[in-house]
C-alpha cells in the first residue's frame, strides 16, 4: 500500500514541487505554482461536483414535491428521488470524489513538503534517491524557504509578549476567509433544504440539514485551528487552493450566499 502511495502521489507531488522549486528559486512561489496546476489538472473533476451543487438547487422545487408526496413512505421517496437524479443526471455521491481527491493530495503535499524542510542530513542526499533522473539536484540545493513574512516550516502565528497563546498570520487568516466566502456561495443549496426538510415530520431531514448548515462554518475553523500547528507552506497552498475554487464556484453558481452581502456593497 505504501508504494501505491508512494508511486502515485507522494513521489510526483516531491518531484513537482522541487521541479518548480527549481524553476522559481523560492519554495513559496514554488507551492503557488504547484497549486495552479494541480488546480488545473483536477478541473475535469472538479468542475462536474460544481455543477451538481447548482443542479441539485435547480431540483430543490421537485425534491420538495416528492418529499410531500411520499412523507409517509420512505422507500417510495427513495425511489422517486433516484429516479429523478437519473433523470436529470444528478449524483449525489459523485459530489464527494473531488472532496476525496483534494484531501489525498493534501496529505500528499504536507508529506513532501515536511519531507523538504524537516532537518535531517543533508538534503540532496535524502531527495535524489527519490527524485526522477531528470530532476536530481546538486549538491549544494537549498531551497529558498522564505516568503514575504513567511517562513515554509514554521506555521503562521505572530507571538506577543504577555499573551500566552500565539495569534494567527495574515496567510492563516486570508485561508480562513477563503473558505468561508466559499462556504458562503453554497450557502443556497442548505437553505433550500432547510425549508424542504421543514415540510416533513421525520426528524432525519432535518438532522442532515443541520449538519450541513454547521460544515459551512466548521471547514474554515477547522481551517483556523490546524494552520496554528501545520507549516505555513501548507497553509500557503491552502489559501492559493481555496482562493482558485471559490473562484471556479463563482464561475459555476454564481456569488449564492453572498449575493445580499454583494448588494448592500452597491455591486449586485
Amino acid at each position: 500500500m505504501i508504494n501505491i502511495w508512494n508511486t502515485l502521489l507522494f513521489h510526483p507531488l516531491l518531484n513537482l514541487l522541487i521541479g518548480f522549486t527549481r524553476l522559481t528559486g523560492s519554495l513559496g512561489w514554488s507551492i503557488i505554482s504547484l497549486t495552479l496546476f494541480l488546480r488545473l489538472i483536477m478541473t475535469p473533476v472538479i468542475l462536474p461536483s460544481l455543477r451538481l451543487g447548482k443542479k441539485m438547487q435547480e431540483l430543490a422545487p421537485e425534491l420538495a414535491k416528492l418529499k410531500e408526496k411520499f412523507k409517509d413512505d420512505k422507500a417510495g421517496l427513495l425511489t422517486a428521488q433516484t429516479a429523478l437524479y437519473k433523470q436529470h443526471g444528478a449524483s449525489p455521491a459523485s459530489g464527494c470524489l473531488p472532496q476525496v481527491i483534494q484531501l489525498l493530495v493534501l496529505i500528499a503535499l504536507f508529506n513532501a513538503l515536511n519531507f523538504v524542510i524537516k532537518e535531517n542530513g543533508n538534503l540532496t542526499s535524502r531527495l535524489n534517491p527519490v527524485l526522477y533522473n531528470f530532476n536530481q539536484v546538486p549538491q549544494n540545493f537549498q531551497p529558498n524557504g522564505r516568503f514575504l513574512y513567511l517562513d515554509m516550516a514554521k506555521p503562521d502565528v505572530f507571538r506577543i509578549p504577555n499573551i500566552p497563546i500565539p495569534l494567527p498570520g495574515l496567510f492563516l487568516l486570508l485561508s480562513a476567509l477563503t473558505q468561508f466566502i466559499s462556504s458562503k456561495m453554497m450557502a443556497p443549496e442548505v437553505a433550500r433544504e432547510k425549508k424542504i426538510a421543514a415540510k416533513t415530520e421525520t426528524s432525519t431531514d432535518d438532522a442532515m440539514v443541520e449538519v450541513q448548515q454547521q460544515m459551512l462554518y466548521m471547514f474554515p475553523l477547522m481551517t483556523l485551528l490546524i494552520g496554528f500547528q501545520f507549516p505555513s507552506g501548507l497553509v500557503l497552498y491552502w489559501l492559493t487552493f481555496s482562493f482558485v475554487s471559490a473562484i471556479q464556484q463563482y464561475y459555476a453558481t454564481g456569488w449564492g450566499g453572498l449575493t445580499p452581502w454583494i448588494r448592500k456593497l452597491g455591486y449586485g
